[in-house]
């Protein structure tokens, strides 16, 4: 065998036991009185929320907007526009979550219109350049009401966030636009005192990573990473994570969680076990995989090999002028895949379509979800997010 292949090997089923033990690490704190993200309850209880743009809106009417998919009707609704610090701005590349009957927004791009939202130019459109911000907005959805949050301490978008123990957890990514160089630092708000406090900074610079809360502990997987002695096209680097050790108020870096040195797109929990689909350079690999963590892979899942989300092909196998976005949410056992292609023909028209994957052992693989049209075309500009209405 190949002295290398030995070398990894010995690595992942050696090494990363010794730093990522069970038990290893005090879990985060209780913050305030909030419940949980989610409780096992039936999908008719739970709602998904994905923010889009209009890609066809004109500069001085573009806006941010949250859409809701109700699993148990397959339909959707559009349920706000996220406020901007001035008309016609597009925020992107932030973090949304679900945290009691609240959907908070954090950080994220401010852009001129949505076709200059990806752009990587510092100057576009008159003197207006693209800024990250530090702003955090949540919004009631039983009141329907946007509220102001007390700020992050450092503007950031394309960063880690996920939920644990009561907080809201945000790490890494970049702060100038135009820039690839990502950022180490972290912090974690309390949703019931408003108020963020630092924690200590990662031990490498990091953006477009994924965050995710796994049997308690939050991770920070990916990315392009910099830092001492780690350059940004470091590819052993990029497939490495860190893991939060609240007693010490250290990052734990662990070599090789990640199986490529491409950022993973999205990373989720269900039932103690990690899933993922794509990743920045293939959004859909064409199957779900999920994390071994006694031999430290990624394993393709059985059954979930599927071609109904191809990027030029519906379910329907209708031939369509290129996907628009795909973004996966957990709900109880299953995943949901929600997708959007622009069709050929006068005008612009979207086609949604919803894919669900039962993760359970005794599941039945796939199921797609009747599509529905739309006038117009939207763009994701952010990842969803689920809410359960039994907290």
């Amino acid at each position: 065998m190949n002295p290398y292949k030995i070398f990894l090997l010995y690595e992942l089923t050696h090494t990363l036991p010794k730093i990522f033990p069970k038990n290893h690490f005090k879990q985060p704190p209780i913050m305030g009185s909030l419940s949980p993200l989610l409780h096992r309850s039936s999908a008719a209880s739970h709602r998904i929320f994905v923010p889009f743009c209009d890609r066809n809106a004109a500069a001085g009417d573009a806006t941010t907007f949250i859409d809701c998919y109700t699993p148990s009707t397959n339909t959707w609704h559009r349920v706000t526009s996220i406020p901007a610090s001035a008309e016609g701005l597009v925020l992107k590349d932030f973090s949304m979550v679900a945290f009691g009957h609240h959907i908070y927004v954090l950080g994220g791009r401010l852009c001129r219109r949505p076709a200059e939202v990806g752009s990587s130019a510092a100057a576009v459109d008159g003197e207006f350049r693209p800024r990250a911000v530090a702003t955090v907005r949540r919004y009631d959805v039983g009141a329907d009401r946007w509220e102001m949050c007390a700020e992050m301490s450092e503007a950031r978008f394309s960063f880690a966030c996920t939920v644990c123990g009561g907080g809201i957890y945000v790490a890494g990514g970049q702060s100038l636009p135009g820039r690839a160089r990502g950022i180490s630092s972290s912090e974690v708000y309390d949703p019931a005192t408003d108020q963020w406090r630092s924690l200590a900074n990662m031990s490498r610079m990091r953006y477009k990573c994924v965050g995710v809360t796994w049997k308690r502990r939050i991770l920070v997987v990916g990315g392009f990473v910099g830092g001492e002695n780690f350059g940004p096209y470091d590819h052993i680097a990029r497939s490495s994570a860190e893991v939060y050790d609240a007693e010490r108020d250290k990052w734990i870096y662990v070599a090789r969680m990640w199986d490529l040195d491409v950022p993973p797109r999205q990373i989720v929990a269900v039932n103690d076990k990690l899933f993922s689909s794509g990743d920045c350079l293939q959004s859909w690999k064409g199957h779900i995989e999920s994390y071994d963590e006694k031999e430290s892979i990624w394993n393709v899942v059985h059954r979930s090999s599927f071609n109904c989300m191809s990027p030029t092909y519906t379910a329907e196998g209708t031939t369509s002028t290129g996907r628009c976005y795909i973004t996966m949410a957990p709900v109880r056992n299953h995943l949901y895949f929600l997708t959007g292609y622009s069709m050929p023909g006068e005008g612009s028209l979207l086609r949604s379509e919803v894919h669900v994957f039962d993760t359970s052992n005794s599941g039945g693989g796939w199921r797609s979800l009747e599509s529905i049209d739309e006038v117009g075309e939207k763009e994701l500009c952010g990842h969803c997010c689920v809410l359960s209405d039994d907290e």
